[in-house]
């Protein structure tokens, strides 16, 4: 490694959500402040919800019904003379 290039490196720097949630990390700053955590965090916690914008997932649904129901049809291939 060259000297004097690398940043510090803290082997236990303090993470601290703004849920309040505090926990240790490997980091280059000694302190890091986070808006949200795996302790907030919807998709980590159950919470989350799917926003349906105009039936989108309905819409996405029945057409994989249909897609499943009946495969495509192949086109049939012209010969170039």
């Amino acid at each position: 490694m060259k000297k004097d290039i690398h940043p510090t490196y803290f082997r236990d720097a303090k993470v601290v959500c703004s849920c309040g949630n505090a926990f240790t990390v490997d980091a280059t700053k000694p302190e890091i402040h986070v808006e949200i955590c795996a302790k907030c965090h919807p998709a980590y916690t159950g919470e989350i919800k799917l926003i349906d914008t105009a039936g989108r997932v309905e819409k996405f649904k029945t057409r994989r019904a249909k897609a499943v129901a009946a495969p495509k049809a192949k086109k049939a291939r012209k010969k170039n003379n």
